[in-house]
């Protein structure tokens, strides 16, 4: 009998990691985070007054099974002087589903059986919501796009408005096996899933196996000098009476000059493995090398961890 799975991101982390997982046979429910307001997505949101559609059209991009070309023409970009200028054609198309089913989750459900989706894509809520981060010096930021620009430290993140739940993420959660957090930026792509009660209720109700994938490097702002227990008292702090279970990290090598350009460049550091802290938070541990270089860049592999997950699972 295949295991239901719950895997809350957002960005480039969950689309990673559900490139490896549609392989096996789980029946997967991605749920993604909505507040993106930048580029393209933010001048969609603004004008047609809907969630954030850049993230959800990655995820939608990684689950598909369909011709390259078509992933091309999802992802493709306009480059030109009109008011087109920006946007991707993927973004336009959910947009225009969105308003034509009533809402983004209708939209992405009737879309999904023309490029025939490995799995469910379901927005956190179909309400129009902004992401509000109060700074270590006690000022207030409003919007992802600005919270992610800024130089300061983050405090604690919520939302501007309380989202209501999509009804079908709900239904995901009391029926998971397992529920993985994504890699990914911790404040602004795998907490904001986390700042709805209704979603926190579910989660508590739940026996699901809460499981996170930690990120491979610090984020400045987000994580600066973070260990991978920093990341994991971090997300307990947003989750109710349930805890993170499972925590899976890379333990790989990275060239020290790959290091120096990322700590040089972007103040970008490895995440280091704390054993003796993370013993104290009851964990199942799981290292191995994930580590895969792609153009200059540290990514997980996602065919090594797709497949470690799939054995937890199992």
């Amino acid at each position: 009998m295949r295991k239901n799975v719950v895997v809350f991101g957002g960005g480039t982390g969950l689309s990673s990691l559900l490139k490896g997982l549609k392989q096996y046979p789980l029946n997967l429910t991605a749920v993604v985070t909505v507040s993106d307001d930048g580029h393209s997505t933010g001048r969609l949101r603004e004008e047609f007054n809907i969630p954030a559609v850049g993230d959800l059209r990655r995820v939608i991009v990684a689950l598909s099974e369909t011709e390259p070309l078509v992933e091309q023409l999802f992802n493709y970009r306009f480059q030109t002087t009109s008011d087109l200028d920006g946007h991707t054609l993927g973004n336009l198309l959910l947009t225009a589903m969105s308003d034509i089913t009533e809402n983004i989750t209708n939209g992405i459900e009737s879309f999904g059986k023309v490029i025939n989706l490995k799995g469910q894509v379901l927005p956190l809520t179909d309400s129009n919501v902004t992401l509000m981060g109060e700074m270590e010096d006690g000022s207030i930021i409003e919007g992802e796009s600005h919270i992610t620009k800024s130089d300061k430290k983050i405090k604690k993140v919520y939302y501007k408005e309380k989202p209501q739940a999509n009804p079908k993420v709900l239904q995901a959660i009391k029926n998971a096996d397992c529920i993985i957090l994504s890699m990914g930026s911790l404040f602004t792509s795998i907490i904001p899933n986390l700042l709805c009660e209704e979603v926190i209720n579910k989660i508590d109700q739940s026996n699901a196996n809460i499981m996170y994938v930690c990120n491979m490097m610090t984020q400045p702002g987000e994580t600066t000098d973070f260990k991978v227990s920093d990341h994991v008292k971090l997300l307990n702090s947003y989750l109710g009476k349930r805890k993170v279970n499972t925590v899976i990290v890379n333990n790989g090598k990275l060239s020290e000059t790959l290091v120096r350009k990322y700590e040089t460049l972007e103040q970008k550091d490895p995440v280091v493995i704390d054993h003796e802290n993370l013993k104290e938070l009851n964990i199942d541990l799981i290292e191995k090398n994930f580590v895969s270089i792609e153009d200059g860049v540290i990514r997980h592999n996602s065919a090594k961890l797709s497949f470690q997950i799939f054995s937890v699972i199992m």
